[in-house]
């Protein structure tokens, strides 16, 4: 064999690095392609080059459908209705403009658009990718349509160009400078909201409260009661620190904390610090003790309550999960009832998060931490983004820079962009041993010197999840049922990962609920009632059973822990 010819059996991912070694980029250069989407495109190249005859039937179904296609347009043109060659999903609101189905040019460009699609989703299926690898290509290649799209460009918006006529192109000029204030000030992306008129402590984290204790990661909001009488157990709401707390204070009559308030509770919620490098080395011990064991301990003092309920938000909801775990392996039985809002516990099947925090992943990017010390709350984001790229991205390119539109004024998605960072041990210890190794459902977790066994957990639970939710599956929460000893009620939320928690009572609103505890979601599901309205209103009456009686409010701190400032505190606004 020539010298040489063995490389040709390399991996992409080998060959990535042998050019990098040889140039001397390997410790110089951080990898721009964190998450490995470059080499699942390649990998999957390479398996389709191995299945010829699959690639060239479906080149032929694509090839079968553009002359339909162009057979359909001029029938079309001559007045001639045909039904469309492929189907349009009913979900996908980029093609609603009726021009889409009454202009036979543009017909034929949607239809064009769809048997791409189905082209690149016949081609993946058949190259016979790993799980891994076919989810990196799937998402990176709708990312490539989707930003390919005929609706994302002037020319081939039916919509925008009427709007450009009917407005004698001043959509244009404003679509214009919309375009160059976003590459100057907004890293070339589509601003999503217009945040000007929101505050946080006025319009949003409006609920009345007071910071009652601080130390070098938390502030402990004490909310001031709002009815003469409360129930006896008090409520630590436990946030994500991977956004700001206030998404359970979001803002007047959409915030769950102001629900509780109003509804006979006494409210405390952590507020995490925005971290910086200098606490690159925080880790979950670090987040377990100074977050809700140390807010625990507070609240002890200031009510005397003997029981405390919880209440946490995803990855708020597995630190919660873990302190009940923790402290009852410790003969602290201090937790009253346990609720975990769109929160994971067992990590076997991820859903779409999953091609960020593969084992391959997870490498690359300690490494890109390391340099840091922390991952930036933009990089967060635009993960985010990328997983609902039509909705986050490319919705606001046609509506602010084609159609000349200003973002709009939305108190979900000004919390969205006030983002946060996440220290680099902590970070990647919780991507390791939460997703790579799953282990704290495997019960071999470690923190704080103690293996967590969420058998141990023996309150009483109330778990909710979002039937939209793409961060956290509702089949993979309904797992926590499982994982835990005491009895678990679940409920399955309308909405997403946020929606389905800001979910004030509405008359859309529903929930599922049900008392199988089948192990099988959706055996689970097909047995469960449809309830009008919000699961709001169904924990209250779930938690209220089960808080203790009712008793005179406690005061608003304590000697040992007295007021340190007005809410919503110093943290939640540092940058």
């Amino acid at each position: 064999m020539p010298e040489g010819m063995e490389r040709v059996r390399e991996t992409p991912d080998e060959v990535a690095a042998r050019v990098a070694e040889k140039f001397g980029l390997s410790a110089a250069l951080p990898d721009p392609d964190v998450a490995g989407f470059g080499r699942a495109l390649a990998h999957a190249a390479t398996a389709m080059a191995s299945h010829p005859i699959e690639v060239a039937e479906a080149s032929s179904h694509f090839a079968t459908g553009i002359v339909r296609i162009s057979f359909a347009a001029m029938a079309r043109t001559l007045g001639v209705a045909r039904p469309p060659t492929f189907e349009l999903d009913s979900r996908d609101s980029r093609f609603s403009d009726p021009a889409w189905s009454d202009n036979a040019a543009f017909h034929a460009l949607r239809q064009c658009f769809l048997a791409l699609t189905q082209l690149t989703q016949e081609l993946i299926a058949e190259a016979d990718l790993d799980p891994v690898t076919e989810q990196k290509t799937r998402l990176m290649v709708g990312l490539m349509l989707d930003a390919a799209a005929p609706t994302n460009f002037l020319l081939t918006n039916p919509a925008a160009l009427k709007r450009a006529l009917d407005t004698g192109g001043a959509s244009l000029m404003r679509g214009a400078k919309n375009f160059v204030d976003d590459v100057v000030h907004h890293k070339g992306q589509p601003r999503q909201v217009d945040a000007s008129s929101f505050k946080v402590g006025e319009n949003l984290a409006a609920t009345p409260c007071k910071v009652v204790y601080r130390n070098e990661l938390i502030e402990l909001l004490q909310y001031e009661p709002q009815t003469k009488r409360v129930h006896a157990a008090p409520i630590l709401c436990s946030p994500p620190w991977i956004n700001k707390y206030y998404i359970m204070d979001l803002a007047p009559d959409r915030s769950f904390i102001e629900w509780a308030v109003k509804h006979n509770r006494t409210v405390f919620v952590i507020s995490y610090l925005n971290p910086g490098s200098e606490m690159a080395d925080l880790t979950m011990d670090d987040y377990l003790a100074k977050g809700p064991l140390q807010a625990l301990d507070v609240i002890t003092d200031i009510t005397g309550a003997a029981r405390i309920d919880l209440v946490g938000l995803c990855l708020g909801g597995a630190l919660a999960a873990i302190a009940d775990a923790y402290l009852e392996q410790q003969g602290d039985s201090r937790i009253g009832s346990l609720t975990l809002l769109n929160t994971l516990l067992d990590y076997s099947e991820p859903g779409v998060l999953g091609v960020f925090t593969d084992a391959a992943t997870v490498d690359r990017l300690e490494k890109k931490l390391a340099k840091k010390g922390y991952l930036d709350g933009d990089d967060m984001a635009a993960t985010f983004n990328v997983l609902r790229a039509n909705g986050l991205i490319f919705n606001y390119v046609v509506s602010n820079w084609l159609m000349g539109e200003q973002p709009p004024a939305f108190d979900l998605l000004a919390w969205n962009e006030d983002s946060t960072r996440m220290p680099a041990a902590m970070h990647s210890a919780y991507l390791r041993n939460f997703y790579v190794e799953n282990q704290l459902a495997r019960e071999v977790l470690e923190i704080c010197e103690q293996r967590i066994e969420l058998g141990n957990i023996k309150s009483d639970c109330y778990v909710v999840s979002a039937a939209n939710d793409h961060i956290v599956p509702w089949r993979s929460a309904y797992a926590t049922t499982q994982l835990v000893s005491g009895p678990a009620r679940f409920v399955l939320s309308s909405g997403g990962h946020i929606a389905g928690i800001v979910n004030p009572p509405s008359p859309k609103g529903w929930y599922l609920s049900g008392d199988d505890d089948s192990t099988d979601p959706q055996r689970w599901r097909d047995s469960a009632t449809k309830q009008a309205g919000s699961w709001w209103e169904d924990w209250t009456r779930w938690a209220s059973a089960k808080a203790g009686p009712m008793i005179a409010p406690p005061a608003t701190g304590s000697e040992k822990f007295p007021v340190l400032a007005p809410g919503p505190g110093s943290y939640v606004v540092a940058p």
